[in-house]
């Protein structure tokens, strides 16, 4: 009885020691009493990053006022936030260019004036007065993407004379058209699938000076066109062009029915009785099957010279086979500047189908058609160029 009384005084004394203890520890961790509401700034190190914290204690609960800010931010770091300002900004000098959408056409256009002109005042060694002009014209446009390129160019050129004491002449007449289609199977080579089509003709008559009561040749009179097939092999700059065809359809148009009867350029003449009169009229048209190989060049021989070469051989098959009509172009440009421009230029032409010399006897009949012959031309001015 008396030790159980014991044992329980013991366990009481032992149980209040500990409870003791407990709150004397509870005591100690919390932190000093401060204010409510008390406003306090807390410096706090962070790594290299010093933040100044402006928060809000009561009793044991922290809350923060304001975002940390940032001292000293390291190099590596850019917190900067983005600022607009139009005081170092300055006017454009030039325009700025639109965006264009993409396009696979190239165009050329070129307009050119040459003139010549000799005077003489009281020349002892003689001359005449004269004052030359020709124009010329070329426009361009060419498609190319990947494996399909079409080129098409028109040209035109006219020039007259004038010397003192006589009529105007014309010295220069031509107009031309041409259209060629080239398909190469990839891009690496520089053979094509072709097909080309060419027209030229004149825009005026045409005399033998100084008669100028019979014309020689009028517009569409001649009038040649060339519709073929076969392969090209043209260069990647595009300087270098050279068509073959074996199959070729030239047309000649004598549209003029005098010229036609005739028989110029090749077409069939009409048919007359012995006194002359004309039975059937000539024909306007003349048809030709056979080979054409067309080339052009065009390469810069030295600085501001440009050489320009084009040529065209044709023959039949079904007549005079062998018999080669040769179209050959060469002209030099020397350019001054951007629009002063000199030219030198000469065409060689031969047909078999043009003829010359025709004699008549003293009635008025042909008794000798005459022969072809090789036609020369060569060129020479200075004049104004402009190109856009």
């Amino acid at each position: 009885m008396y030790n159980h009384h014991i044992k329980t005084l013991f366990t009481s004394l032992t149980f209040c020691f500990a409870l003791f203890n407990l709150t004397a520890q509870v005591t100690d961790s919390l932190p000093p009493k401060v204010e409510t509401d008390s406003l306090t700034t807390i410096p706090v190190e962070i790594d290299s990053l010093v933040m100044v914290v402006d928060t809000t204690v009561v009793d044991t609960v922290v809350i923060r006022k304001t975002q940390e800010k940032i001292r000293n931010i390291p190099r590596s770091v850019d917190l900067m936030n983005p600022v607009i300002s139009f005081q170092r900004t300055n006017a454009l000098d030039e325009k700025p260019n639109k965006f264009k959408v993409p396009s696979f056409w190239t165009n050329v256009n070129k307009l050119g004036v040459n003139f010549s002109e000799v005077a003489f005042v009281n020349w002892n060694a003689g001359g005449n007065n004269s004052i030359s002009a020709l124009g010329k014209a070329r426009f361009e446009r060419n498609y190319k993407f990947r494996y399909i390129q079409w080129d098409n160019y028109m040209e035109m050129s006219y020039g007259l004379n004038v010397q003192e004491n006589q009529k105007l002449r014309k010295t220069d007449d031509s107009f031309r058209v041409s259209s060629t289609f080239g398909f190469q199977r990839d891009t690496i080579s520089n053979w094509y699938y072709s097909a080309k089509a060419n027209f030229n003709t004149q825009f005026s008559n045409g005399y033998k000076y100084p008669d100028r009561t019979t014309p020689i040749s009028r517009f569409m009179a001649p009038g040649y066109s060339f519709l073929g097939a076969g392969t090209s092999y043209i260069t990647k700059d595009q300087k270098f062009n050279l068509y073959i065809s074996p199959i070729t359809q030239k047309v000649t148009f004598v549209l003029d029915q005098d010229l036609a009867n005739k028989g110029a350029f090749g077409v069939e003449k009409a048919v007359v009785d012995a006194d002359g009169n004309i039975i059937e009229e000539g024909k306007n048209v003349f048809l030709e099957f056979g080979f054409l190989v067309t080339n052009q060049y065009q390469a810069e021989v030295m600085k501001n010279t440009v050489l320009k070469h084009r040529l065209s051989l044709y023959t039949d098959y079904l007549q005079k086979f062998g018999n080669i009509d040769v179209d050959w172009e060469l002209n030099i440009d020397l350019r001054v500047n951007k629009y002063i421009l000199t030219s030198i230029g000469t065409q060689i032409i031969y047909d078999d189908d043009i003829l010359f010399d025709e004699q008549k006897n003293d009635e008025g009949l042909v008794i000798d058609e005459g022969h072809p012959r090789i036609q020369f031309k060569q060129l020479l001015g200075v004049g104004v160029s402009y190109e856009f």
